[in-house]
């Protein structure tokens, strides 16, 4: 018996290819390098040390001011209020904006017209104006009472004034201009369900309301979490309009403070910390629940960590190839 021979095709095109692979070597990645986007950076850096040096330097800032009124119990009193606002006012307009959604969303029409006309009336309408609305309400309404329309009989009654204060003014305005919003995000995030989703439903035997509460909004939380996030971060700062109906909010006690003293720029920078300490805060479980409801589907998910690892990369990849170089 004799051993079977390569072809001398074969025996050449290996030998070809072992020859080039041993002329070439491991191939290395090497960055691409990107020297305008170090340009921009040292160009923004720079901006930001003077503006920051600017401020700093300012006779005006009157830092001893702003760290007496940053924890003062009147600053606190109005922190305290406008975080109950802004939690009551997201639970009323979520919870509210979910039932004017399925009723914009309903095939009859009484419903879907009365929520169009709902949403039309808050969402197109100032905040600011409804705010002074509810404020003065008493103006327009002075007394609310429940009795048998058309006749003088009277089971109770109230002075407007009395049952809304400025406080639950601020609360109504709130609350129903951020359902009109609201609905308008659920809307769009229950529409964004495919419509195979429900009739599988319906197939099983679930009934339309357990449909849409074991099935449907489940699934569309990944599209409703990212603006309703938005939407808290806003109201948070929308509570600053209370002041215009002598609210006891931060803004409103800000304003009490610095009408008495008149340093009005130390107390508006206190505020600002406030704000963007509470704003940060808020973010936190936004990212988290983007995440939680955004599993299984891909797409960018920038955050600050990934920002960091990149810039981290960014500064460390061109020193080790400069050393992978010189060690060649």
């Amino acid at each position: 018996m004799t051993a079977t021979q390569p072809s001398p095709t074969t025996a050449s095109l290996e030998s070809q290819r072992s020859g080039r692979a041993d002329r070439q070597g491991p191939i290395e990645a090497v960055p691409l390098r990107h020297p305008g986007r170090w340009i921009a950076a040292i160009l923004v850096l720079l901006v930001f040390i003077g503006s920051a040096a600017s401020i700093l330097q300012n006779p005006n800032l009157d830092l001893p001011t702003v760290g007496e009124y940053l924890f003062k119990p009147l600053t606190l009193n109005g922190v305290i209020i406008t975080v109950w606002l802004t939690a009551a006012s997201m639970i009323a307009g979520v919870f509210g904006g979910i039932v004017v959604a399925v009723m914009r969303l309903s095939p009859n029409p009484v419903l879907s017209v009365a929520a169009m006309l709902f949403i039309w009336v808050f969402r197109g309408t100032p905040l600011l104006l409804q705010l002074i609305f509810w404020g003065f309400i008493g103006a327009f309404i002075p007394k609310i009472v429940v009795g048998i329309p058309f006749t003088s009989v009277e089971f109770w009654s109230f002075e407007t004034s009395q049952l809304i204060p400025a406080t639950v003014a601020a609360l109504l305005a709130l609350g129903l201009n951020e359902m009109a919003y609201a609905a308008e995000i659920v809307r769009a995030g229950i529409q964004s369900v495919d419509q195979g989703q429900t009739e599988a439903a319906h197939s099983l035997g679930m009934s339309p309301a357990k449909t849409l509460r074991r099935i449907v909004l489940p699934q569309a939380m990944r599209v409703i979490i990212p603006p309703m996030g938005n939407e808290t971060i806003t109201m948070l700062k929308s509570t600053s309009l209370v002041a215009i109906v002598a609210g006891d909010d931060l803004m409103s006690n800000i304003r009490e403070a610095y009408t008495q003293n008149y340093k009005i720029i130390p107390l508006l920078i206190v505020a600002a910390i406030w704000y963007l300490a509470l704003t940060s805060i808020l973010s936190i479980p936004q990212m988290w629940l983007e995440r939680r409801y955004g599993r299984g589907f891909t797409g960018a998910r920038t955050t600050i960590g990934s920002r960091v690892s990149t810039l981290t990369q960014s500064i460390t990849m061109p020193a080790r190839s400069s050393k992978k170089e010189s060690a060649s």
